[in-house]
């Protein structure tokens, strides 16, 4: 049987994470890419993400043309600065 490990602990958190993946997609230059499923960050970051790409039923937006390494790298960037966050919050 398979295991879900791609949860959030936190629901409440999702909003966050999903702007922190849009502005982190718009700096690496992706965020056209992405499409205009951006909710809570289409004030700020409307412009640069663009209209590219559609929605799936999950609420996001599907990037099924973007490599692994784009995506990656925006997951990889994401998991660095939470780290970052929660060492500078402990010290």
């Amino acid at each position: 049987m398979a295991r879900n490990n791609n949860r959030t602990v936190v629901p409440e958190s999702r909003n966050m994470l999903n702007q922190m993946k849009y502005e982190i997609a718009s700096e690496f230059g992706l965020g056209a890419a992405y499409g205009s499923g951006h909710g809570s960050a289409d004030t700020e970051f409307a412009g640069e993400l663009g209209e590219a790409g559609g929605s799936f039923a999950g609420g996001g937006s599907y990037g099924g043309h973007l490599t692994s390494r784009e995506n990656g790298s925006v997951g990889g960037e994401m998991t660095k600065r939470l780290i970052r966050q929660a060492q500078q919050s402990l010290l």
